[in-house]
């Protein structure tokens, strides 16, 4: 694992302080590579719609009515 040195705002800092003194984490480092991790995947998930919007936008026009659109995305959904 590599080591890093970062410098934190004072609020920032004794945030980090009481999720150590709570017990949820063990220390700093875990809790800022959990939220390294959670970062990361809220970023994959955010370029994953990013796509889907792409690919909707490139597919065209629709002449489905709102009522037909809604029945195709619950459906999709299993709504």
């Amino acid at each position: 694992m590599r080591r890093q040195s970062i410098s934190l705002t004072e609020p920032n800092d004794e945030w980090l302080k009481l999720q150590i003194d709570s017990k949820e984490y063990s220390s700093k480092s875990e809790l800022v590579n959990d939220l390294i991790r959670q970062a990361r995947n809220q970023q994959q998930q955010i370029d994953f719609i990013r796509l889907k919007l792409d690919r909707a936008e490139n597919s065209g026009f629709t002449k489905d009515s709102k009522a037909e659109i809604l029945k195709q995305s619950k459906k999709l959904l299993n709504v």
